[in-house]
């Protein structure tokens, strides 16, 4: 069985891994980037309905500004962001899955929302969301990458596939599991074999990893 290289930063890291050895596998865990608040300040709650979190970073990285939205109802892109949210004291009014289309297409278009995101983050369609960035994902720059021949390793966003195509070397006998289709893209060319997950969680994406590393590598 091949070894499991996981990349995140923390605390997700640790989730991961925790899940991943939980399914039988061996894992090697190296970070790629460090998650680290910003500063910023929070507007006046009364001009919007309600936050859209789309990470828990979000809610582990606010700081004390937080508390004067703690009113607004939250909505929540994925379980995870919505438990960080809940046990920060704030009200869920929406869950969705871990794809923010999907749950902004079930929120009116008028509702008045403000997004507390990374510097890192994804449009918000044709929808006009403001927003105020509260953390952000900082490079590590010698993040000590172990050699790859061999191993799988899962990408967690399209950033972290760019980043690993800037640190890697040798690739040709390494094997990429990516979160979607932008982290597969992002990951470049060369790979013994790169497959995106059938959803954009964590959970598929080590459903995908365990496959490859129970996967014998080409003779």
């Amino acid at each position: 069985m091949r070894r499991l290289l996981l990349l995140r930063p923390e605390p997700g890291l640790s989730a991961s891994a925790q899940r991943a050895r939980a399914m039988g596998l061996e894992v090697v865990t190296c970070p790629l980037f460090r998650v680290e608040p910003v500063t910023w300040e929070a507007p006046d709650p009364a001009a919007y309905d309600g936050l859209l979190l789309t990470s828990a970073n979000a809610v582990r990285q606010g700081g004390p500004q937080l508390a004067t939205l703690k009113h607004l109802p939250v909505h929540a892109v994925g379980q995870a962001t919505a438990e960080a949210a809940d046990a920060a004291g704030f009200a869920i009014a929406t869950v969705g899955s871990d794809n923010v289309a999907e749950l902004l297409g079930r929120l009116p278009r008028h509702m008045r929302l403000l997004h507390l995101a990374g510097e890192d983050h994804g449009d918000m369609l044709d929808r006009e969301i403001d927003r105020r960035i509260v953390y952000r994902s900082a490079p590590i720059e010698r993040p000590g990458l172990p050699p790859l021949d061999g191993l799988v390793a899962a990408i967690h966003s399209p950033r972290a596939g760019a980043r690993l195509a800037e640190l890697a070397v040798d690739r040709a006998g390494t094997s990429i599991a990516a979160i979607s289709n932008a982290a597969a893209t992002a990951a470049g060319q060369g790979w013994e074999r790169v497959e995106a997950a059938e959803r954009p969680d964590d959970s598929s994406l080590l459903a995908l990893a365990a496959m490859l590393c129970h996967t014998s590598p080409p003779t």
